[in-house]
C-alpha cells in the first residue's frame, strides 16, 4: 500500500473531484484508467492492458504510459486544491525505464510539493507479469487555475 504524503486537502470533497477527473475525461475513459486509491496528495490508478494499448511489437505504447503517469499525477494534485479550481499540466518529463508488458499497469501518483498556483508531483508506473516492475517514472508540474 503506497504511503500518502502528509498534506491537508483544501476541499473536503476531494474524492468527488478526483473521480470527476477520471470519469469526465473522454480519452481517459476510453483507455480504461480506474482509480484504486485516493487520499490527500495521493492517487493510485490501474489499467487493464488491451491490444489497442500496444505498439507494433506487443509492448505497451509509450503514449499510454505517459498518459497514465500524467493523469494520475494530476489526480493526486487535485486532491489538494480548493473547490472550484482545476489542475492543468504545465510540464512533465517521463523516463521510460523498461518495456511495459503484462495484463495490467498500476500507477502511483504523489504530490511532492503543493502550492497555491503550482503543484509538483511524481508518478511511478508498474507493469510486468506480477505488476510489480517499475516501467516508467514521471515528474509533473501542475498549474492550479480557476476556470472562467
Amino acid at each position: 500500500m503506497p504511503q500518502a504524503p502528509d498534506f491537508p486537502p483544501a476541499n473536503p470533497d476531494y474524492r468527488t473531484e478526483v473521480e470527476r477527473i477520471l470519469q469526465a475525461a473522454p480519452f481517459i475513459r476510453a483507455l480504461g484508467v480506474e482509480a484504486q486509491e485516493i487520499a490527500p496528495g495521493l492517487c493510485v490508478t490501474r489499467l487493464a492492458v488491451r491490444e489497442d494499448h500496444q505498439q507494433q511489437d506487443g509492448l505497451v505504447h509509450a503514449g499510454v504510459l505517459a498518459t497514465i503517469a500524467d493523469h494520475t499525477a494530476g489526480a493526486a494534485g487535485a486532491t489538494l486544491i480548493p473547490a472550484g479550481a482545476i489542475v492543468l499540466t504545465a510540464e512533465f518529463k517521463i523516463n521510460l525505464l523498461r518495456s511495459a508488458r503484462g495484463r495490467e499497469l498500476r500507477c502511483v501518483g504523489r504530490v511532492l510539493k503543493p502550492g497555491r498556483t503550482l503543484i509538483v508531483a511524481e508518478s511511478e508506473v508498474y507493469g510486468g507479469e506480477e505488476g510489480a516492475t517499475l516501467v516508467a517514472k514521471a515528474t509533473v508540474t501542475l498549474a492550479v487555475v480557476t476556470p472562467r
